[in-house]
């Protein structure tokens, strides 16, 4: 049975006294849940490691670059977010190859240097509006699964998110059905180069995540479970989607 994961996506929010009082008001209404994962801003991650000690949250980072260390300005290394608390690591989120023309390529150096560290990468792939409105849904799953993982050996430490671009901070979401479609062809996709391994790696879905629409999303047979943006800035709001996804 693959593991149920909620994953956080704090983007770029938050402050040291914010993360305080979230975390203070979020672990009182956690329940015995599925995994809650918080990815938040980097300048929090040492902080956030303190507040979370003794509980069953786990941290990842926004993003890493691939080289271990070096004259990079402004990057950080697997190793420095493992050695800042992070044991997950987004790679390929729609908005870092929007907004920093990140390639499959670079998405690919940077999951394989994740896994070399320790950490646990959660890659993002997802299709635009322009691309599902001319029915290339599949197609782009296909290509771009594929190639993010390019030259990556087969390993169950590793999470694939399906993020619809179109449904990100728009308030639209996926149907259950078209949701369940796209992750059923992205595993069929990952059978192509990691065969029976497949069936055991957690796919997550991502786009306007909400505690009104997490059960519906979590009964489909190949939703592991849900990365979450703005609903996981409120702790009322990201404990209710938490704890609807009991293992």
């Amino acid at each position: 049975m693959r593991e149920r994961l909620i994953v956080a996506n704090w983007k770029m929010y938050k402050t040291a006294a914010e993360a305080q009082r979230f975390i203070q008001d979020f672990l009182p209404l956690l329940h015995d849940t599925a995994q809650a994962i918080i990815c938040p801003p980097i300048t929090l991650l040492s902080k956030m490691h303190s507040l979370c000690a003794g509980s069953r949250i786990v941290l990842g980072v926004q993003n890493i670059y691939w080289e271990n260390e070096g004259a990079y300005t402004g990057e950080i290394s697997a190793m420095q977010a493992l050695d800042a608390g992070a044991a997950y690591c987004l790679t390929g989120h729609s908005e870092r190859r929007q907004f920093f023309n990140e390639s499959a390529h670079m998405v690919a150096l940077k999951t394989t240097a994740a896994l070399k560290a320790g950490l646990k990468p959660i890659v993002c792939v997802g299709e635009n509006f322009t691309q599902r409105e001319n029915g290339q849904t599949l197609q782009i799953l296909h290509d771009d699964i594929l190639a993010s993982l390019k030259g990556i050996e087969a390993t169950k430490c590793l999470t694939i998110a399906y993020e619809p671009v179109w449904a990100i901070g728009t308030g639209q979401v996926a149907t259950p059905q078209d949701a369940e479609e796209a992750i059923a062809h992205l595993r069929a996709c990952l059978a192509e180069i990691w065969g029976e391994l497949a069936a055991e790696i957690p796919i997550l879905y991502g786009g306007s995540v909400k505690p009104d629409n997490i059960s519906a999303l979590l009964a489909c047979p190949n939703i592991d479970g849900a990365l979450v943006g703005g609903a996981s800035l409120s702790a009322a709001g990201f404990a209710a989607i938490v704890n609807t996804a009991k293992n």
